[in-house]
């Protein structure tokens, strides 16, 4: 497969941008950036996260992985598995509420070779919490010890969690899972500040966060609201976390990773065109992926319309698009969209509802 490239027009700022990222280690683990992706299921995806990274994101980790969709050979579940080449800092998120299974799922899972394994215990959706995994995990960390431990045995690379910082209001009980974990070899501890009765309403406890990351005996990275460039470059200069990161503001935005490295008064912006040049790459990420067309045009149809949020005009070209049934027509309605616009900036309230069902 062919090396993804850009136009030397982009090219040129993407160099520059990455050049200002610092490269960082959690416990084992390097990155290229402190500023991270967070996973987001079925949006997390090799194409995805291999474009993210080429844009300056320092790491990855993948949508969510069921162990027991692993362990039956299930062949979707294994493609979700599958790393693109040119990845090169993503860790496998698996969920499942037994420790065996996870271990055994786990033992696969390092066989595709991904950077570290990381333990779902955030996920606050019904199906998943009920069967006992994803944030129900947080419920009674009395189990966490064997948790932990099974699968820390189970592979010879990193292990990590992603958590939330509570169940709920009453049993914020994340510092407590953070010296579980350490105690039983995790690297790092990546916490989104809301529990998971919040679900994604709210705002994300910030306050909570830095006190954790100034306390706390293992590396933190800190998760939740960073929507644009601007929060997440404030959140920088000050926070205790040693990594932010960044869910839902990389959709609207897969600029993000850059531009939060632009000073202050700095005349550089990426341009109607530029995100166009990006759709182009997606799409053929996408097509070398799977060879499923009808995956191709879901996939492809929703990150179109978040990267137009915020431009002239786009609630009628979001209609268009969803209107249209071919991926070839859509991606000719969406080239002439986005060349139309040449340097027209976007307008996004960072603070506005966005996806409040769910991710990052």
């Amino acid at each position: 497969m062919s090396e993804i490239s850009f136009s030397n027009q982009l090219e040129s700022k993407i160099n520059l941008l990455k050049s200002r990222a610092k490269k960082i280690k959690l416990g084992e683990v390097a990155f290229d950036s402190n500023l991270l992706v967070a996973p987001m299921s079925a949006i997390c995806t090799a194409p995805f996260r291999v474009l993210m990274e080429k844009l300056g994101a320092g790491g990855t980790v993948s949508e969510l992985i069921s162990c027991h969709g692993i362990n039956y050979g299930n062949e979707k579940t294994r493609k979700m598995l599958e790393l693109h080449p040119e990845e090169k800092n993503i860790g496998l998120q698996l969920f499942g509420e037994d420790p065996e299974a996870m271990a055994k799922a786990a033992i696969v899972a390092e066989t595709y070779k991904p950077k570290f394994i990381d333990i779902n215990m955030g996920c606050p959706v019904r199906k998943v919490v009920t069967k006992g995994g994803g944030s129900a995990l947080m419920k009674d960390t009395t189990k966490l010890g064997n948790f932990f431990a099974q699968m820390k045995k189970a592979i010879n690379i990193p292990l990590t969690i992603k958590i939330r910082t509570g169940w709920d209001a009453e049993s914020i009980n994340a510092p407590e899972i953070i010296h579980i974990a350490k105690e039983e070899g995790v690297e790092f501890v990546a916490i989104h500040g809301r529990t998971r009765t919040q679900q994604y309403q709210g705002k994300a406890d910030w306050d909570l966060l830095e006190r954790i990351g100034s306390d706390s005996p293992l590396p933190i990275i800190g998760n939740g609201d960073l929507h644009s460039p601007v929060l997440v470059r404030e959140r920088m200069l000050k926070t205790n976390c040693q990594a932010l990161m960044v869910g839902r503001g990389c959709l609207r935005n897969p600029f993000i990773f850059l531009e939060a490295f632009i000073d202050e008064g700095e005349d550089i912006a990426f341009t109607p065109s530029e995100y166009w040049e990006i759709i182009q790459l997606l799409k053929d990420l996408t097509e070398n992926h799977t060879d499923k067309e009808r995956t191709h045009l879901i996939q492809m149809r929703k990150h179109i319309v978040w990267m137009a949020a915020g431009l002239p005009n786009v609630a009628k070209f979001r209609s268009m698009v969803f209107q249209t049934p071919d991926l070839a027509d859509t991606m000719k309605i969406t080239e002439d969209y986005f060349l139309s616009l040449e340097t027209a900036q976007k307008d996004i309230n960072p603070h506005e509802t966005f996806m409040a069902g769910g991710h990052g």
